[in-house]
């Protein structure tokens, strides 16, 4: 019987497939127990894998003998990114491991190697013919030495469950959110935004009434400018105000206050729960466990939709930024030059950008295809995230209208400086002071008179009031005459 199924496409070597095929059918009886994932109903289940005569289009050499002799690098990236992500692809693989070469054919030798070793093994062949792996438990146990001395979460095994009647293998359905989360992660990477090792999935965030909001992935990427980045993967499984209420729950958790916060600041915020506002970043339940951002603000957070279409993505992000604006909406800042400063205040604001998977497919995700919620047009992923209008913008704008505010009284004070009705001079700072400060006024004298016209004034003053002192002080002039007879009396010398 001839095959019905499709030609593969090949890789750009041209020698070897991109994907794997499924199996070619047999015309042996099904075996009911505990056939291998992705082995078709009507088909024996062979011991020890497929062999390479099963696969069409490819010859019998189709696993070179350099594969065995795989690098210890090459074998540590793939176990790493299995550790971290669960389940991917080899196309997957290739981009979170070595987005560098031209194909994942490397890739997929080495999977071939690490099998024969026990290490992985496929647990699916999808629909389009790419295979899933997974670590084994021997490989989980070596991505744990890999990952957990670096302080990473390593997923859960994926183990074998087969059922007890009918042999299939359960739980070996392949999540199309979880794929959708593994290609943001590669794109990324490939974008040299974040390494393998900087990726973490389902993270949770603990909020105060108990509930646990997990982000589908974060991204530490300090080297790209993004040292932090909350990941929300969307397939328009949800309601955009389900998104609306991720937001409202980051935004809120962006807010705690540490257990062993001072018991000052935890009081005055439950009696004020404004108060966090004045609480400086450092001081909150975030900074422990994510690194400052660089820019003002709380963590921030990326929706990245996938399989869905342009008009309900747009209609998702009309509903987050309409229903979540007190979220990521900046404010106006509390100034005396209010009307003149267009800055904007983003420190109580968590900034949101948006983009699709498909997006970052096809044009990679270090172009412009993101967008900042409150922002017209697409931009790159750092300057989404940076804030030109924030605080930056606001002390330059602050200094310049202070200087203009100095410049504008001075014209004001200037415009109202006395004029001396003598000689016509402006009066000085001194002069001007004296004659309205109270203590001063009572001896200004002329108050309509400059500092110089006083000064002679004081002067002529000075003078004659020291002419009069020396004239009141002069001896009297002797009066011409006889004098007066003396020693007339009782006793006088006899002639």
């Amino acid at each position: 019987m001839a095959s019905t199924e499709p030609e593969q496409p090949l890789d750009p070597a041209g020698q070897t497939p991109s994907v794997d095929p499924s199996i070619t059918p047999s015309i042996t009886p099904s075996m009911p127990h505990r056939r291998k994932p992705g082995v078709s109903a009507d088909q024996t289940r062979r011991k020890g894998g497929r062999r390479s005569a099963d696969i069409p289009h490819v010859d019998v050499a189709r696993r070179p003998t350099h594969r065995k002799n795989s690098t210890a690098p090459r074998r540590r990236e793939l176990l790493q990114a299995l550790g971290i992500f669960q389940r991917a692809t080899p196309d997957q693989l290739w981009k979170l491991t070595r987005p560098g070469n031209q194909h994942d054919k490397l890739v997929r030798d080495n999977l071939l190697d690490l099998e024969d070793h026990h290490l992985v093994r496929i647990e699916l062949v999808r629909e389009d013919q790419r295979q899933v792996w997974v670590l084994t438990k021997r490989g989980h146990d070596e991505a744990k030495l890999l990952l957990e001395p670096k302080g990473i979460r390593v997923s859960a095994l994926r183990e074998k469950k087969y059922h007890p009647v009918t042999g299939k293998l359960l739980g070996a359905g392949y999540d199309d959110h979880a794929a959708a989360v593994t290609s943001t992660a590669a794109e990324l990477h490939r974008a040299g935004i974040g390494h393998r090792l900087g990726f973490a999935t389902e993270i949770g965030h603990r909020l105060a009434d108990g509930y646990v909001q997990r982000a589908d992935l974060v991204v530490r990427a300090p080297q790209a400018g993004v040292p932090v980045l909350l990941v929300e993967v969307d397939r328009r499984s949800e309601d955009a105000h389900d998104l609306v209420v991720k937001l409202r729950r980051y935004w809120e958790w962006g807010r705690l206050l540490p257990k062993d916060a001072d018991k000052r600041t935890v009081d005055l915020v439950r009696s004020r729960p404004d108060a966090i506002e004045r609480v400086d970043h450092d001081k909150r339940l975030w900074r422990r466990v994510y690194p400052p951002t660089g820019r003002e603000g709380l963590a921030p957070l990326a929706f990245v939709f996938a399989d869905t279409t342009e008009t309900k993505v747009a209609n998702t992000v009309a509903a987050l930024e309409e229903a979540g604006r007190r979220y990521w909406a900046p404010r106006r800042y509390d100034s005396l030059y209010e009307k003149t400063i267009t800055a904007r205040d983003y420190r109580q604001a968590v900034p949101v950008v948006v983009t699709t998977l498909e997006q970052l497919q096809e044009h990679g995700a270090g172009a412009a295809v993101w967008r900042r919620l409150g922002r017209i047009g697409e931009q790159t992923l750092t300057d989404a995230l940076d804030n030109p209008d924030g605080h930056t913008l606001y002390c330059t704008q602050e200094a310049r209208a202070d200087e203009e505010d100095k410049r504008r009284r001075a014209a004001e004070r200037e415009a109202q400086r006395p004029v001396c009705t003598r000689c016509g001079r402006k009066f000085t700072d001194e002069r001007w002071e004296e004659i309205t400060v109270h203590r001063t006024a009572v001896r200004a004298g002329d108050r309509t008179v400059c500092g110089p016209c006083r000064a002679d004034d004081v002067a002529r003053e000075e003078a004659a009031a020291e002419a009069a002192r020396r004239q009141a002080a002069a001896a009297p002039e002797p009066q011409h005459g006889p004098e007066p007879e003396k020693g007339r009396g009782w006793f006088r010398w006899r002639t």
